[in-house]
């Protein structure tokens, strides 16, 4: 089952003449099915009831499927990557949070910050908390918790990730946090491709198969360090390939049996 939040273009009967028409957005939540949004009450994260009403997937706006309380991110979980960047591979998962104030939806523009100049894409599995969860026991069954799973991509801006050493800063800037379309809840998360593409050139393939660290391992390690709430977004980490953004670019990042995230990438000025 796919499940997304989205908004659809509302006109406002009540104003007359073309040039005073408004329009208005109501974020909804959805279940996506034969290229259909049938639209279900209240938000993703409790029980569905359809409301009845059907969209066109065409004729409504994607947006982050989830509002996270906190998004942790898993560093160096692909060997190769870790390679290409010259690290070691860590012996348990590294992990960092970025900020919620970093995310925005499919279609939104990446914004490069002007003191960067060195802005990285990194294409992801992300997975999306369903249940609260806390310091989860070695042989705990992690698949309760899972809402399910998305397409992430940790922007990067390299050279300040380098500069300060630790990530908040490279890692954390507005914007760089795009995840979606969709919540996927019926995946085998081991067994998936993981590709990055800029303006259709594939630049990342990876397969979760080549994760050092799993997804239950990394869950549960997780929920041994911090409460896991409801609607928040772990990243997995990325297989190698990373490589630079530069302004007017479009970067895609698909993950099979979810879908594909699409954002375009603007300038600080441009913004």
């Amino acid at each position: 089952m796919k499940l997304c939040r989205f908004q659809v273009p509302h006109i406002d009967a009540g104003k007359l003449g073309r040039e005073s028409v408004e329009t208005r957005l109501d974020v909804r939540s959805g279940i996506i099915a034969d290229d259909k949004v049938i639209e279900v009450a209240g938000d993703l994260l409790h029980p569905r009831e359809r409301t009845g009403k059907t969209f066109a997937v065409d004729a409504v706006q994607f947006l982050a499927p989830v509002v996270p309380t906190k998004i942790v991110c898993v560093g160096r979980n692909y060997a190769e990557h870790a390679k290409e960047l010259g690290n070691e591979t860590p012996k348990s998962p590294l992990i960092f949070l970025k900020p919620p104030s970093s995310v925005i939806a499919p279609g939104e523009p990446i914004v490069m910050p002007s003191i960067s100049q060195r802005v990285d894409f990194e294409g992801e599995l992300g997975v999306v908390i369903g249940r609260r969860c806390s310091k989860l026991a070695d042989d705990a069954d992690v698949a309760p918790f899972v809402l399910g799973y998305t397409c992430l991509n940790d922007v990067t801006a390299r050279d300040i990730q380098k500069a300060d050493v630790q990530f908040t800063r490279g890692k954390g800037f507005d914007t760089f946090c795009p995840f979606g379309p969709v919540i996927e809840t019926e995946l085998q998360a081991g067994g998936v491709q993981v590709e990055t593409f800029v303006n259709g050139v594939r630049k990342q393939s990876g397969h979760t198969s080549e994760m050092m660290f799993s997804v239950d391992a990394i869950l549960r390690f997780i929920s041994r360090v911090m409460t896991l709430e409801p609607g928040d977004v772990i990243a997995t980490g990325t297989p190698a390939g990373v490589g630079p953004l530069a302004a007017g670019d479009v970067v895609e990042v698909s993950v099979s049996g979810i879908g594909t995230l699409r954002n375009p990438v603007i300038a600080e000025a441009d913004a």
